[in-house]
């Protein structure tokens, strides 16, 4: 898999393009299936390029799809370097990037970048050993007084934006559901 993507040209690093931009919002799920299992996936995207510009349309925007447990419509992502496996793989984004560009059309993606999945391996390292290396990429305490004043945001499902974690026997923080802990952006690393 190329690890980068074809230059931008020139014509389209202006920093206003997005005032004057048509965007369409691609549910990869549900777009265009393209080897007949049923759900959509990059290729079938890729294969509607031509249509999506024929539309006007100047930037696709793709919600996430990298590889997740799927408890959040993938905004709990499992790892970052993969794509969900019915959707492709980085091979076929890689595929589908450079062809919109050939087309003049730009691509953003929802990066979710406050929390991961609580299946991504650093969650299960940081809570499995505390000292190591992962130990603090999340925000753990040992109660649950710190930001009392943070609202809480789905308050049908969340009764505090703290879990308690039996293995690590601390707190972490969430600000979207338990399922999706909050990274530690005081540390470094994760920076």
């Amino acid at each position: 898999v190329p690890d980068t993507f074809e230059d931008t040209p020139a014509k389209d690093r202006d920093p206003e393009w997005f005032k004057r931009a048509v965007f369409y919002e691609v549910l990869v799920r549900s777009f265009q299936d393209s080897n007949g299992d049923g759900v959509g996936d990059l290729k079938g995207i890729t294969a509607k390029l031509d249509y999506l510009q024929w539309l006007g349309v100047d930037c696709l925007w793709l919600p996430p799809f990298f590889k997740s447990p799927l408890r959040d419509g993938g905004y709990d992502v499992s790892d970052y370097t993969s794509v969900l496996p019915e959707f492709g793989d980085l091979a076929d984004f890689v595929e589908f990037v450079d062809a919109a560009h050939q087309r003049g059309m730009r691509v953003i993606i929802d990066f979710v970048m406050n929390h991961t999945s609580d299946q991504h391996p650093w969650f299960q390292e940081s809570r499995a050993n505390p000292d190591g290396p992962y130990g603090d990429y999340y925000m753990w305490a040992d109660d649950d007084k710190q930001y009392a004043d943070a609202r809480i945001i789905f308050v049908d499902t969340e009764v505090s934006n703290w879990t308690f974690d039996p293995v690590r026997k601390q707190y972490f923080f969430h600000r979207f559901f338990s399922h999706q802990p909050d990274l530690n952006y005081e540390n470094p690393a994760v920076q």
